[in-house]
């Protein structure tokens, strides 16, 4: 996808530095990602002790039965 957008050549450049990318390229696209795990990351910390009400699941499986012992 091509977009135009003005950016600061001053930032571009401490950016550019600051991920290690070789083109303008895939500056952005590293920094687009950085910001969407930081966007995700905010939404789970948001969550952060909301879950006191609940339960745990049960399992699906029933415990083994003991074995028995032929005489």
């Amino acid at each position: 996808m091509k977009k135009t957008f003005n950016v600061d050549d001053a930032l571009f450049r401490e950016a550019k530095a600051a991920c290690g990318a070789a083109t303008e390229t895939e500056t952005v696209r590293l920094g687009l990602e950085a910001l969407v795990r930081h966007a995700a990351y905010q939404r789970l910390r948001a969550l952060r002790g909301t879950g006191q009400l609940l339960f745990d699941v049960p399992r699906r499986r029933e415990r083994p039965a003991p074995k028995r012992r032929d005489a």
